[in-house]
């Protein structure tokens, strides 16, 4: 059986454990949550002393892994053994031999981050059958705010698109770093509020004023003078405005616009599930795509990977950013 994130965080709740968790994956967020849950909630405070172990990949081999997932518990119904950085452990698919013996009494946890077993070799078989093969995917970043909303939600809050968006546009889907940022709006805002743009500047640093978001809907509106004043700014602070990430960022702006031209169904719902945004923002894209054709898009699509280029050094070594910054503007303006 296939397991999602969200059936595994529901089982450990309910103190539904298995034998084995096969944590592996692109995402260290969904492993590190799984794993840490575990770490807390199985065993009591007081049992964790004699019946928990931590151990590292790169300190450990497979028979080490075995012979201490075979002892049994001293005290109450678990031992459990978590191994953490699983991916520098070699010759891994010896662990095969050893699944099916494991007592029932072990729970043993392998966080295989970054890396996933081929689900047809013999070992990814065995922890299938026995316990949890759990695959950590990144999520794509047109998701983010949908899961800022959802963790939010989930500690009984809320928040605005804008700045849910403002959120997501500036940390991207490294979900560590939001739900970090997140921790600390939590901190400082009472339970319950609606999070807006005033709380995002004051408590994560986040400009209202000045940010992706803003750009993108000043580009949109084709409003020259605010455009220029936002990328002023940007160009005045590159370690939070890297150029590289404002022509990601504007890339599927663009791309963006070519779908709202390509839709056949230009409702407002099904514009918002075909972008991948919140159905507040649908309005400012139609505009964008009034604004600019189908030629005017793939245009500034070709001048955005230019400016990838240039941000990584390619024929722009004597050139400041915040000149590469001005010169992007003005192309995509114009």
């Amino acid at each position: 059986m296939a397991f999602t994130f969200e059936q595994i965080i529901s089982e450990i709740r309910n103190k539904v454990y298995h034998p084995i968790y096969f944590l592996m994956g692109e995402e260290p967020y969904f492993i590190d949550t799984i794993s840490d849950m575990l770490e807390e909630q199985v065993l009591d405070p007081a049992d964790q002393a004699f019946n928990q172990m931590v151990v590292y990949g790169r300190d450990v081999d497979v028979e080490t892994i075995v012979n201490q997932a075979r002892n049994y518990p001293m005290t109450g119904d678990y031992q459990v053994l978590i191994v953490k950085e699983a991916q520098d452990i070699k010759q891994i698919d010896k662990l095969e031999e050893y699944i099916e013996k494991l007592p029932e009494t072990t729970i043993l946890v392998i966080n295989y981050k970054y890396k996933k077993l081929d689900k047809r070799r013999a070992l990814a078989k065995k922890v299938a059958a026995r316990g949890v093969l759990f695959e950590a995917k990144k999520i794509y970043e047109d998701h983010v705010p949908k899961w800022i909303e959802q963790y939010l939600a989930q500690k009984n809050y809320a928040i605005t698109p804008k700045a849910c968006q403002m959120i997501a546009d500036f940390l991207g889907n490294d979900l560590h770093k939001v739900r970090n940022e997140l921790e600390k709006l939590m901190i400082a805002l009472p339970a319950g509020k609606k999070i807006n743009d005033e709380d995002v500047e004051r408590n994560i640093g986040i400009s209202k004023d000045y940010n992706i978001f803003e750009l993108q809907k000043a580009l949109g509106k084709k409003d020259v003078f605010r455009a220029n004043q936002i990328i002023r700014f940007f160009g005045s602070n590159p370690k939070d405005y890297p150029l590289l990430l404002t022509a990601i960022n504007l890339y599927g702006f663009f791309t963006r616009i070519l779908k709202v031209h390509y839709a056949h169904d230009k409702s407002r719902n099904n514009l918002a599930s075909l972008l991948g945004l919140n159905p507040f923002f649908v309005q400012d894209m139609q505009e964008a795509a009034r604004n600019y054709n189908i030629a005017d898009a793939v245009r500034c699509i070709g001048i955005l990977r230019e400016y990838d280029l240039k941000s990584k050094g390619y024929k722009s070594q004597d050139v400041g950013v915040d000149e590469l910054y001005r010169e992007m503007l003005f192309k995509l303006l114009h």
